[in-house]
């Protein structure tokens, strides 16, 4: 799948496009559809994403504590409490320190491009509604939950991000827009299922 040495680093707009990937680098077709995983994959997203539950995602943190996360890290890939199965996201504080062989980050409204669209602006979800986060110690404290997530993976990265809702204005388009562009401007390649 990939040289010596490379780290294959990813972005799509498409969370299933970004299980399809993770799952074909870390399992195996074994009969009839059935996957055997040979290495560990799993979705990570920050805490403060608080908008991930319209795709699907829960990383509250009443659920995060009814969760197993030992399982997470440790079933059978077959298990449907395991990482590999790609239906929960562990944050920040589930897996620092831990890491997976592929991992996919599920990019979130908490940290968004700027107004100028060259550095990053951390945000807090407050009464409905996205809020700028001004304090220096508590951006760079959102900044670095970002950094943690982004150096999860052993072998490769795919990053999702999310593509929005017009109708819904907790996740907007435009917004989403930026972070990808952003991201691609620092190097990230649009993912080619091919």
């Amino acid at each position: 799948l990939r040289s010596a040495g490379e780290f294959p680093l990813v972005i799509t707009r498409d969370l299933q496009a970004a299980r399809r990937w993770l799952v074909a680098r870390a399992g195996r077709d074994v009969s009839d559809g059935q996957i055997a995983f040979d290495r560990r994959c799993g979705l990570v997203a920050s805490s403060e994403n608080a908008r991930l539950r319209a795709y699907g995602l829960e990383v509250s943190s009443g659920f995060r504590k009814g969760f197993p996360y030992d399982k997470w890290f440790l079933e059978d890939g077959a298990n449907v409490m395991s990482s590999c199965q790609l239906e929960v996201a562990a944050t920040e504080f589930e897996c620092q320190g831990l890491e997976l062989d592929w991992v996919g980050v599920c990019w979130g409204d908490d940290l968004v491009p700027n107004d100028c669209g060259g550095a990053w602006q951390p945000r807090r979800f407050l009464r409905g509604k996205w809020r700028n986060v001004d304090d220096p110690a508590k951006r760079q404290y959102r900044i670095n939950k970002y950094r943690v997530l982004l150096t999860r993976a052993r072998e490769g990265m795919v990053i999702w991000v999310p593509p929005g809702d017009v109708i819904d204005q907790t996740r907007p388009v435009g917004t989403m827009n930026a972070v990808s562009a952003l991201l691609r401007k620092a190097g990230v390649n649009e993912l080619n299922m091919q």
